[in-house]
């Protein structure tokens, strides 16, 4: 049986111990109408109980024969009302069956699988939830499924716009189950892994409102977010107190520096708006665990990684030697920040790269959400980064990696340049070279 069927069953058993306080009650009144009534509402409880847990687990229980032998008090109850001491030594009885029942449900029910899900919503960020994943399926008592969910982009006005879906794009070894097809009520879930915390606090995006992490709370007994980004120690305070921080039971983050900056912003959120402990016990909450995207860099080498053709064209020179490849990463944050001047450099960095083609390859990775930010937040500009991503397409001496695989990227790749973002953390793990652009010196 599910823990969380357990615990309703356990919670009812409770409530039948209350009942019995009530029994005193009007017995010490003389109100007698009323301890038939609730004699009978006890045994119609009784009868379900058992219902449920042989449903569950099928005939000839141990705690269906305790609750056969409750209900069997419950009659002898009612038929000893005349007789004060008889019905004191049998309403002792039933008062001990009860506490049996209870502890029969702990130890004499087998516990079911636990419910494991991973909630991703962007397939280029499966990385962040793939070493829990493979670990949770690994194990023999996990029933572990898989459930990308759609997300929204923004339009201007904050109203929800097109609707995305990935769930075709995760590697070929993650099965995938519909998110139509899943019901969170019916399955309620042990645990969920998310690892977007925002919820509907985002400006360009929106994961499906039915998957914000209160949403999911109603449903999910332990919820547990990931951050999707790493950083070098260090944390935006205003991501520490997103919607997904704060719901969740448990917030694994990649270092114990990390972690008391989440400890001491969330301190301070809870001082600012008087309130303590709504949202978890905070020394609890928070854990120094690692992080399954560093996880996935240390078991990544350029020998695994299949190269799509389309690429070794740009990779290999005609005497079959390898060009060297630059990891060109360009950020939403760097380009909201520097608006046009960000995007003249941009222009300079892939006319650099062009004049320099014979030698090297640019691998250009784009966010993922760069051109929905731009077309929500910076629509001026929209046409101009249009031109030039099918400028640089259309000149063809480079990559431009649209794909799910990061770690591909950094596998195939021999050097890093472009904006500082988490992936600077990841990519200085390879013990390759980072340089960070500035945007205001020209290329």
């Amino acid at each position: 049986m599910r823990k969380y069927k357990k615990k309703e069953l356990l919670e009812i058993i409770k409530t039948l111990l209350q009942e019995n306080d009530a029994i005193r009650t009007y017995i010490q009144r003389e109100e007698e109408g009323s301890i038939v009534e609730t004699l009978i509402e006890c045994q119609r409880v009784g009868i379900q109980i058992g219902e449920k847990i042989e449903e569950a687990e099928g005939e000839g229980t141990r705690t269906v024969t305790l609750l056969e032998q409750y209900c069997e008090m419950i009659y002898q109850l009612s038929m000893s009302l005349e007789n004060k001491e008889l019905f004191g030594k049998l309403f002792k009885k039933m008062n001990d069956i009860l506490q049996e029942i209870s502890y029969s449900i702990i130890s004499d029910i087998p516990e079911a699988k636990k419910e494991i899900i991973f909630l991703p919503y962007k397939a280029s960020m499966w990385d962040s939830f793939e070493s829990i994943w493979i670990a949770a399926k690994e194990d023999a008592d996990c029933n572990v499924s898989v459930i990308p969910i759609p997300y929204f982009d923004k339009k201007s006005n904050g109203t929800l716009g097109q609707i995305h879906y990935e769930g075709n794009e995760y590697p070929e070894y993650v099965s995938i189950i519909s998110w139509e097809e899943y019901s969170l009520k019916e399955n309620h879930p042990d645990i969920a892994y998310i690892h977007n915390p925002y919820d509907n606090c985002n400006n360009v995006t929106s994961i499906h409102p039915a998957f914000y992490a209160k949403e999911l709370k109603k449903y999910v007994d332990t919820l547990v977010y990931i951050p999707y980004f790493v950083t070098f120690d260090n944390v935006p305070e205003h991501l520490c107190v997103l919607p997904g921080a704060m719901y969740a039971d448990k917030v694994i983050v990649h270092s114990e520096k990390v972690k008391d900056i989440y400890i001491e912003e969330f301190r301070k959120f809870e001082e600012e708006n008087n309130c303590k402990g709504i949202f978890g016990d905070i020394e609890e909450k928070f854990l120094a665990l690692g992080s399954p995207k560093l996880d996935k860099i240390a078991s990544t080498i350029r020998e695994d990684v299949e190269i799509p053709e389309v690429w070794k064209r740009f990779i290999i020179k005609p005497d079959g030697t390898r060009k060297k490849v630059v990891f060109y990463n360009t950020t939403l944050q760097s380009l909201l920040d520097g608006n046009e001047a960000y995007l003249k450099k941009l222009q300079g960095v892939l006319d650099s790269f062009y004049n320099k083609r014979d030698d090297i390859t640019l691998l250009w990775r784009p966010h993922p959400l760069m051109e929905t930010t731009i077309s929500s937040m910076r629509p001026k500009l929209s046409g101009i980064y249009k031109n030039m991503v099918n400028q640089f397409k259309t000149r063809d001496y480079g990559i431009y990696d649209d794909t799910a695989d990061l770690y591909r990227a950094i596998a195939v790749s021999d050097a890093y340049y472009g904006d500082w973002s988490s992936i600077v953390v990841m990519y200085k793990m390879t013990g390759k070279p980072c340089m960070i652009q500035n945007i205001g010196v020209r290329t």
